[in-house]
């Protein structure tokens, strides 16, 4: 049989006897990374066991292998370095290969980073469109975040620490932000931390305190009335703007007021008023 085992993605309290139980009996453990999964059995006080590396570059040649075991009676068993397989991480290939073939094919579920931010967020997560990782760069990622602005349902997607504070850019620039947002970091672990406000809000807390670590970020989805995630044009803007100012606000409260109404960077709109 082949078996999918989900393991922590941060707290090692997470995983589930069953998950133990299956580990410790496996013939052969395909994983990502031997080392990492060399420490996770070593945790776990499980040795002895045959670790196999099958991730998104050598999978292709990894799957016959595989076949070739589950051949001989040999239970198999596959993990991500954290987390489910297939979400995100090698495994569909395998899965659809072992089920072809006439194999058993099981799940022992565990942690998942989607949706444990998800429960976090505060955000509806009544529906969830996963997006996973969205393309590093080029037209491919535009048009993906530009498909973003119409899903009704939340937004689930993950994004590389050094991405972060272009994809709050490129967020606000598709409209997004003034959409309610939580980017999550560090989830389980010691300094997990989750910010919650708008996109634009988040945008301006990194532009202050730069992000570290790999982020899933939950982003709430269009609305009958803000599908584009922006309250008002920008001839109603100007309207407000002069209005504020003409109050004696001070420029920074001025600034914060139509960030929320707009959903553009605070501090974008600081520097366009002290002009």
């Amino acid at each position: 049989m082949l078996y999918l085992v989900g393991t922590p993605i941060g707290n090692m309290g997470d995983i589930s006897p069953r998950a133990v139980e299956v580990l410790s009996s496996a013939d052969v453990i395909l994983c990502e990374d031997t080392r990492v999964t060399g420490l996770l059995l070593s945790d776990l006080g499980i040795s002895g066991k045959k670790l196999i590396s099958y991730h998104e570059h050598n999978k292709a040649s990894r799957a016959d292998m595989a076949l070739d075991l589950l051949g001989q009676d040999i239970n198999v068993v596959q993990v991500s370095d954290a987390g489910m397989p297939v979400i995100s991480d090698p495994g569909e290939d395998l899965v659809r290969i072992a089920a072809d073939a006439g194999f058993e094919v099981t799940c022992i579920p565990g942690p998942t980073a989607a949706m444990t931010a998800a429960a976090l967020s505060g955000i509806d997560a009544r529906y969830i469109h996963f997006e996973g990782f969205l393309p590093s760069t080029g037209a491919a990622r535009k048009d993906r975040i530009d498909k973003l602005c119409g899903i009704e349902d939340t937004i689930v997607l993950y994004e590389a620490p050094h991405r972060i504070q272009k994809l709050c850019e490129e967020l606000c620039d598709a409209g997004l932000g003034g959409r309610k947002a939580a980017f999550c970091r560090e989830l389980t672990k010691k300094f997990e931390e989750v910010v919650r406000a708008t996109v634009a809000e988040v945008k301006d807390h990194f532009d202050q305190k730069p992000p570290k670590g790999e982020f899933v970020v939950v982003i709430e989805g269009a609305s009958g009335d803000r599908s584009d995630g922006t309250v008002m044009d920008l001839g109603k803007e100007e309207e407000l703007k002069d209005f504020l100012l003409s109050q004696d606000l001070p420029v920074k409260s001025v600034a914060k007021a139509l960030s929320i109404v707009t959903g553009r960077s605070k501090n974008d709109i600081y520097k366009d008023l002290i002009q």
